[in-house]
């Protein structure tokens, strides 16, 4: 029995793998990084490989203390990876693995936990693939998992450290509670103490509802485990504390923390429900399952706390815990961004299965659950069938021509086919009263996203990044003298990435012209490989379309070096730009770079 369960475990595992691979890994280094936030991500662990500086994060010349410095540690070792160039030749697929195996390996923990686990369920096969196809599946798992920032590390690490926990708690050995506080350091070197704030929050309140909380919180062996967290996260601060101190402090803890908390930064103002409408987003197309578990769990929870139930049937109250915790915190934040809710996503995903496990063809439940899933596929379809409607209203400067191209391209030729594929089938078993429904069409949905998102993700790459990337290749043949480089308008932190050069952006205005001609003189810089020469005569200069028509910019003359997209390249003499600036200056505008804390990365 033993050996035989082995091999189901070994079998459901292998199938989740499979899966997850699909989603997270195929194709991954096939396109260029996505602006804004991924190449300063990308940029910052290269130059950590390449400069063997591994403990302070930089940017175009600059400190980046966004984040701490785990994610930069890995992206920054498939840089260091021998003949990364030739392999990854975008280096988009070194930047992006740490994301993709972050949410890899939590799905795989998902689906372990729910087979050695099963929660009362008479599927035992079944209910751990479906929790992990309803995480990995999640609209906002597909994108953050893809992308080349924290979020989806962040998600892995505190989602497998939750997870062990509860392993621990649910176990009946006496083994030592070591991993899940590993992890849990691992979490705080990925995003900051919210890691540790989010845990504390999920156990407590679990451990509330527990009669023998004490017996449990003994298991967990909290002393013993904190002390392996710190020693896990806390030197790097230390070691960053000594080495720069105060902008450390101030920008990390000061901005980056307590700010985004206590206030509204970036303009990322949301109201105090907007997680509840990520709760809705993030779980489509199955979204009325999740509630359904989230309803049933409720019930469990309420049942745990006024008796004792056994502790290894406890999953969906800790993970309604895990849930309600993350909505309860980000909630309260003044700053409110659609990726705090990732961390929520995998005790969703678990719900999910809940409803699973507990529908019957023959019940209300199933029937109406399973009515307004069909409306939510039926109105997707539709709004394929009607895109004329909405494409005419796409306005991206940056894509000028993205709906001819969505529809020249046939993806939505692609996706008429597939969501009305997709809502006809869900019909179709629904009236033959299929009790497997919800895995045969996350199976097809596996399916349709390699379909639909690798030509999504491609038009998306040749309208955005080729440009760019043309655009740097462009630098790197005709710079002169070690010209410093300099972009204007539209900001896009790829350039510097792709080029490898330091580059001063500034907004098309009349005072950014000013700026710009202050700062070639007084904010001077240079990162390990590039070392520009502030007295040469001219330097290179990428506009957008739109900028270089704005009166201040297009009466300077300049060579015309070439042009991508919507992107020139010119050469302009310092003499001309500084001739302006003082035009500018004489005419009443002043700078304003001193005033603000130009190219904050």
């Amino acid at each position: 029995m033993i050996l035989l369960n082995s091999k189901k475990r070994l079998l459901n595992s292998t199938i989740v793998l499979i899966s997850g691979i699909i989603i997270f890994i195929l194709g991954l280094g096939s396109t260029g990084l996505v602006d804004e936030t991924p190449p300063l991500f990308a940029a910052a662990a290269r130059a950590m490989s390449e400069s063997g500086d591994w403990i302070t994060p930089k940017v175009n010349g600059m400190f980046r203390f966004d984040k701490p410095p785990l994610i930069y540690w890995l992206m920054g070792f498939f840089y260091s990876l021998p003949k990364n160039e030739i392999w990854d030749s975008f280096g988009t697929l070194s930047a992006r693995l740490p994301s993709a195996l972050g949410s890899l390996f939590l799905m795989l923990m998902i689906g372990d936990t729910l087979f050695c686990w099963p929660q009362k369920s008479d599927r035992q096969f079944l209910t751990p693939i479906v929790a992990s196809l309803s995480f990995a599946l999640s609209p906002l798992i597909i994108i953050w998992s893809r992308t080349a920032v924290s979020d989806a590390l962040f998600t892995g690490t505190l989602g497998i450290s939750l997870l062990l926990f509860w392993r621990r708690m649910a176990s009946e050995n006496n083994n030592q509670c070591i991993s899940a506080w590993v992890f849990l350091g691992f979490a705080i070197l990925t995003k900051g103490p919210v890691a540790f704030v989010l845990a504390l929050l999920t156990i407590s309140s679990f451990l509330f509802s527990q009669k023998n909380w004490k017996t449990l919180l003994c298991k967990i062996n909290p002393n013993k485990g904190f002390l392996i967290t710190i020693l896990v996260s806390v030197p790097w601060y230390i070691l960053e504390l000594i080495k720069e101190g105060k902008p450390f402090w101030d920008n990390f803890f000061g901005y980056h923390n307590f700010q985004r908390y206590t206030s509204v930064v970036n303009n990322h103002a949301e109201p105090f429900w907007f997680f509840l409408y990520m709760m809705i987003l993030a779980s489509l197309p199955f979204t009325p399952f999740l509630y359904h578990g989230i309803f049933k769990a409720f019930n469990d929870f309420l049942k745990s706390s006024k008796q004792s139930c056994n502790v290894t049937e406890t999953l969906y109250t800790y993970s309604l815990c895990w849930l309600a915790s993350v909505l309860i915190f980000f909630s309260l934040s003044a700053t409110k961004l659609p990726s705090y809710w990732l961390p929520a996503i995998p005790a969703a995903a678990i719900l999910i299965s809940n409803s699973f496990i507990n529908l019957k063809n023959s019940s209300k439940s199933y029937l109406y659950l399973w009515i307004f899933n069909i409306l939510i596929l039926f109105g997707v379809s539709m709004s394929f069938f009607f895109s004329n409607n909405w494409l005419s209203s796409i306005n991206d400067p940056e894509m000028p021509n993205l709906a001819s191209e969505l529809i020249t391209t046939g993806i939505i030729f692609k996706a008429k086919l597939f969501f009305s594929s997709f809502t006809l089938l869900a019909i179709i078993l629904f009236s033959l009263k299929s009790k497997n429904i919800l895995i045969y069409l996350q199976i097809l949905l596996l399916i349709g996203q390699s379909f639909l998102m690798s030509p999504i993700r491609k038009l998306a790459d040749t309208s955005r990044q080729l440009p760019l990337r043309n655009i740097s290749k462009l630098i790197l043949d005709i710079r002169e003298g070690r010209e410093t480089l300099a972009m204007i308008g539209i900001r896009k932190p790829s350039l510097h990435y792709y080029s490898r050069q330091i580059i001063f952006y500034e907004p098309n205005t009349e005072e950014g012209l000013i700026n710009l001609s202050e700062r070639l003189n007084n904010d001077r810089r240079e990162n390990y490989e590039d070392q520009p020469d502030y007295e040469y005569k001219s330097l290179l200069v990428v506009i957008d379309e739109l900028s270089s028509r704005r009166k201040q910019w297009s009466k300077i003359n300049h060579q015309k070096l070439g042009k991508f997209g919507i992107y020139n390249l010119w050469r302009i003499q310092k003499s001309d730009l500084n001739k302006y600036s003082k035009l500018l200056v004489n005419s009443g505008y002043k700078s304003d770079w001193k005033n603000r804390k130009v190219e904050k990365f």
